[in-house]
């Protein structure tokens, strides 16, 4: 069984940290899920996020949080 992480299968990771961090971001501003999870796709976070070379995929969803609100 092959459990390395590569470009090919980098987006099973995606939706439950992009889920995560849509619903920290609805309580945090006030927003719609739409719109949350609008902003966090077109966030440089999420460009990295989808790049496995960035390894950001190795953090939690607070952490990127974080990196999504530094953005601002």
């Amino acid at each position: 069984m092959n459990l390395e992480i590569n470009q090919d299968n980098l987006y099973l990771l995606l939706p439950g940290k992009i889920a995560w961090m849509a619903e920290m971001l609805m309580e945090d501003k006030d927003v719609s899920i739409v719109d949350a999870i609008r902003e966090i796709y077109s966030s440089a976070t999420y460009k990295k996020l989808e790049t496995e070379s960035s390894k950001i995929w190795h953090l939690g969803p607070v952490a990127l949080y974080e990196k999504l609100s530094e953005e601002k």
